[in-house]
């Protein structure tokens, strides 16, 4: 019945705006209008997911590639591989998800067998998780300092980032993954109150930092540590690094002729990847004094979005955490010949 019906009149099998019923709240897909006309998904085309979150965006992309088609999903959190995977249950083979993080994908890939047509990178944390004091990414309720996006990860928390660093290195850390100016007074202001108790909990950090900083320096529109916050889930997930892994990965499993998306909302990701993209559209990366070129470095990707695209002002009123979205689009090049 789905392959004969006019695509206009086809009920969706999922909705993507629906949260796993276990959890509270709901997540709305970020630009995902934009995603699916710029990413054209068609029956029979394979989309890797590398970022499944609540799974809005999987459920779009697998309603325009049915029949034939199929959604692999990636997430660094079990919970949400075990909930899409609950969620999904319906579609049988056309959707699988698994635990994994971008600088897996390639591996991934080959395991499942697939060559994608699309890749789509939603980046940054899932509402889910922020919404989710256990996990500790937000001041809004009280929890502890974890920030870990699989919370299986053998990797710091943010308490003992918190605990361990020297000022020096949390003032760095401030100031280069979250671009806070008071980065040196929140720093110091952590320190000393680490020499009195252990920083464990979302509002006591919270507290420092507002607490650290002169009510006349306070940011516009936001807390003062929301920087400080960002900044610290950066750097527990290696999150810049993942994201450049994930892009060079991405050349590896896109067949020529498909095409990447990605979702960026904060600073350091819209550099890393439109630094990384624009790399990999170019045909020479040798510095712009040379003469001649000497890299051997040939362009993979032609880039659809030459700057990047913003969300319109009714999806930032309907949706505020689309505020600070930008979306790129790029498409996979044929491999050279000998």
């Amino acid at each position: 019945m789905l392959a004969t019906m006019p695509r206009s009149t086809r009920r969706p099998l999922l909705r993507a705006d629906s949260p796993p019923r276990h959890v509270a709240g709901t997540h709305e897909p970020v630009m995902l209008a934009e995603l699916l006309e710029l990413l054209t998904p068609a029956p029979g085309q394979v989309v890797v997911d590398a970022t499944l979150g609540a799974g809005g965006v999987s459920a779009a992309f697998l309603n325009r590639v049915l029949p034939g088609g199929r959604v692999l999903a990636l997430d660094r959190d079990p919970s949400a591989v075990s909930a899409a995977e609950r969620r999904f249950a319906a579609v049988g083979e056309a959707f699988t998800a698994q635990v994994g993080r971008f600088s897996e994908l390639v591996q991934i890939a080959a395991q499942h067998r697939i060559e994608a047509d699309i890749v789509v990178m939603d980046l940054g944390i899932s509402s889910l998780q922020l919404d989710d004091p256990r996990r500790g990414f937000s001041f809004q309720t009280d929890g502890p300092l974890d920030m870990r996006m699989g919370s299986d990860e053998e990797t710091h928390t943010a308490a003992e980032i918190i605990a361990n660093y020297s000022e020096f290195d949390l003032a760095d850390l401030f100031w280069q993954l979250g671009e806070e100016r008071q980065s040196r007074r929140i720093a110091r202001a952590i320190v000393e109150r680490r020499q009195q108790r252990p920083i464990e909990s979302t509002a006591q950090l919270a507290e420092i930092c507002a607490q650290a900083v002169p009510r006349r320096y306070w940011p516009k529109r936001i807390h003062p540590a929301t920087r400080v916050f960002l900044a610290l889930r950066v750097a527990v997930n290696d999150e810049l690094k993942e994201l450049e892994r994930g892009l060079a990965a991405a050349t590896q499993i896109l067949r020529p002729g498909g095409r990447i998306g990605t979702l960026s909302f904060q600073p350091s990701e819209h550099r890393s990847t439109k630094r990384s993209l624009n790399v990999l559209a170019k045909a020479c990366v040798c510095p712009s004094q040379q003469m001649v070129c000497t890299c051997a470095h040939r362009a993979t990707f032609s880039l659809l979005t030459r700057r990047s695209l913003k969300p319109t002002p009714e999806e930032v009123l309907r949706n505020p955490r689309a505020r600070s979205a930008q979306l790129r689009v790029a498409v996979r090049l044929p491999t050279p010949g000998p």
